[in-house]
């Protein structure tokens, strides 16, 4: 999969990730489960604290048409959402997003979430490598050369979660998210990135 002067970046479909017990898969609009960890997830009181999306998820019906929206945005390559799951189990953990893919750049920003049973397991930062090295190394990847990541001010676990994986710290943005639950406020973010020369790191 290239992104500049080759195939389209979804020719061959989106693979399966694995490692350290997880498993990096597609999510699935039609499946209750996934509508149901969907759900779960983007009105989990934890989540709205940090993030205040476009779409607001308030009922199963508006949570189905954002992970309807999800699951389009994939298949036309303008981001890619994988459902974290556990490998043995098949349970939805959280949810990892490689957005605003630019193909001219090779470049993206990297988010995700992880539901309240999942947490303290190190699931978003095992499932953050396992998105990065694909997204920037492996031969089936994106061909990334740059993935951002950046957090409110404040969030000091996904801080941490982003250092961990070898997203270098490179200054604040001012203004740059909305206020928790607000989209005519703004608050400061922190931008960490990552390059494909950078070294790997062991998570």
């Amino acid at each position: 999969m290239t992104l500049a002067g080759g195939p389209h970046p979804h020719s061959r479909p989106l693979p399966d990730l694995r490692g350290h017990g997880l498993r990096l898969r597609p999510w699935d609009a039609d499946s209750d489960a996934d509508l149901d960890a969907w759900f779960r997830g983007r009105t989990d009181p934890e989540f709205l604290r940090w993030n205040t999306p476009l779409r607001l998820t308030t009922d199963l019906h508006s949570a189905r048409d954002s992970l309807r929206a999800a699951v389009e945005n994939t298949a036309d390559g303008t981001s890619i959402a994988y459902c974290v799951t556990d490998a043995a189990t098949g349970a939805p953990l959280g949810h990892l997003g490689v957005n605003l893919v630019n193909r001219v750049m090779r470049s993206a920003r990297v988010g995700y979430w992880v539901l309240p049973e999942a947490r303290g397991r190190r699931v978003a930062t095992h499932a953050l490598a396992l998105a990065t090295r694909w997204a920037l190394a492996e031969p089936d990847g994106l061909g990334l050369h740059r993935l951002e990541l950046d957090h409110a001010v404040g969030h000091d676990s996904s801080c941490h979660i982003a250092e961990r994986c070898g997203f270098r710290y490179e200054g604040t943005l001012r203004g740059a998210m909305w206020e928790a639950r607000r989209q005519d406020a703004y608050r400061d973010a922190h931008l960490h990135a990552r390059l494909a020369t950078d070294p790997d790191v062991n998570v």
